[in-house]
C-alpha cells in the first residue's frame, strides 16, 4: 500500500508505522548494495567473538525501515527526505520483527518533522528525528 498524504492533509500526532522481519538474505543484500562487508553483520564466527555473541543487522538497515513509511505512508508519494538524526540504543538481530514508527511533530511551510523510532518488542532499537518536505495539494486550474 502507497499513499499520498498532502501537506494540508498532515496533523500533529498523525502516526504510522511497518513491521519487517530481518532476515540473513536481507542483511546480505544490503552488505552488497552499500558496500559494508564488515564481518560483524556477515561472518557468524567473527560475531561469535564480539559483544554481540552473533550476527547483527547493520544500523543504517533497520534505520531505512523509517524511510519506507515516509516514503510509502506517511506522507507517501511526493515526500522528500531532508534530514534526519538517529541514535542507535541496541543491536537488531536475524530473526527480528521490527517495526518502524513515525509520528508528526510539526508542519511548517511544507516542512513536517517527525518523531521516529524502530522497535522490536517492546524495546527501543532506534531512536531518532526527520525531516521531509511533503507538497502542497495540486491547485485547480
Amino acid at each position: 500500500m502507497v499513499n499520498q498524504i498532502f501537506f494540508e492533509d498532515i496533523h500533529v500526532g498523525q502516526r504510522e508505522s511497518i513491521t519487517k522481519l530481518v532476515t540473513a538474505e536481507m542483511i546480505e543484500t544490503f552488505a552488497e548494495i552499500s558496500g559494508d562487508v564488515n564481518p560483524l553483520h556477515l561472518d557468524a564466527d567473527y560475531a561469535a567473538t564480539t559483544r554481540f555473541g552473533e550476527r547483527i543487522a547493520h544500523g543504517a538497515l533497520t534505520s531505512s525501515f523509517i524511510s519506507a513509511v515516509l516514503g510509502t505512508r506517511l506522507p507517501g508519494i511526493g515526500a522528500v527526505f531532508m534530514s534526519q538524526s538517529m541514535r542507535f540504543l541496541a543491536p537488531v538481530k536475524i530473526g527480528a520483527t521490527v517495526e518502524a514508527i513515525v509520528e508528526v511533530v510539526g508542519c511548517e511551510k511544507n516542512r513536517v518533522s517527525y518523531r521516529t523510532c524502530c522497535m522490536v518488542g517492546d524495546k527501543m532499537v532506534v531512536e531518532g528525528e526527520a525531516l521531509v518536505y511533503v507538497p502542497s495539494q495540486p491547485r485547480a486550474s
